[in-house]
């Protein structure tokens, strides 16, 4: 279960090796209202990382060790995604394709315009609670088919193939009545308003 408490307040974390750049940036998200905390490195930064945290990544693309462009990559083929605008002081054109497939909100050049990257930010913060509310609302739906009989994930499946309950009982070798029944039990189960309803919430669970 995710622990929303810790999603309230979106927090930009800033990964730089210069300390000036770090600590300007901290200073302009707290202007606006935003939390904002601030790592010299991607190993400082994994360190003392909650995965849990909302927000996003403001990430430098040439680092000591790791380099931001790396570890954006590794962070989007992880379990626990991020949303992340990049930043460099020279960025040429492979490089920001290069981040473009791996997700990146945006990749902007120094010195940037406080306004571009506000923007950036607020957009990364959007994504990553929208990925946040997607994954929530698929934790409940899996949490309610965990619920249903074998049985009632059967019906289920035939329901959103298709199947209409003569066909299901034909096919499970049930009396029609019986599936009504089965099925009545699955729908209620998985709060499900209608069969569209039910496609809707079995897409990637079947």
């Amino acid at each position: 279960m995710i622990d929303d408490r810790k999603n309230r307040r979106p927090i930009v974390i800033v990964i730089d090796d210069d300390q000036s750049v770090r600590d300007a940036l901290k200073g302009l998200f707290e202007s606006v209202g935003l939390s904002a905390e601030t790592h010299g490195s991607v190993k400082e930064f994994i360190e003392a990382d909650d995965p849990e945290k909302a927000g996003c990544i403001v990430l430098d693309i040439r680092l000591p060790g790791q380099s931001g462009l790396e570890f954006q990559e590794a962070l989007a083929n992880s379990t626990h995604p991020r949303s992340v605008v990049l930043i460099s002081a020279h960025v040429d054109v492979p490089m920001a394709v290069r981040a473009m497939k791996a997700g990146a909100i945006d990749v902007l050049t120094k010195p940037v315009r406080e306004q571009d990257l506000l923007e950036a930010v607020n957009r990364a913060i959007a994504n990553d609670a929208s990925r946040r509310g997607d994954r929530t609302a698929k934790a409940a739906i899996q949490s309610r088919y965990a619920t249903l009989t074998e049985r009632e994930r059967q019906i289920m499946k035939l329901v959103v193939a298709g199947k209409l309950n003569k066909q299901i009982a034909g096919e499970l070798q049930l009396a029609e009545p019986t599936v009504k029944l089965h099925r009545g039990h699955m729908m209620s189960k998985m709060a499900a308003t209608s069969v569209a309803h039910l496609v809707k919430m079995a897409d990637g669970l079947l």
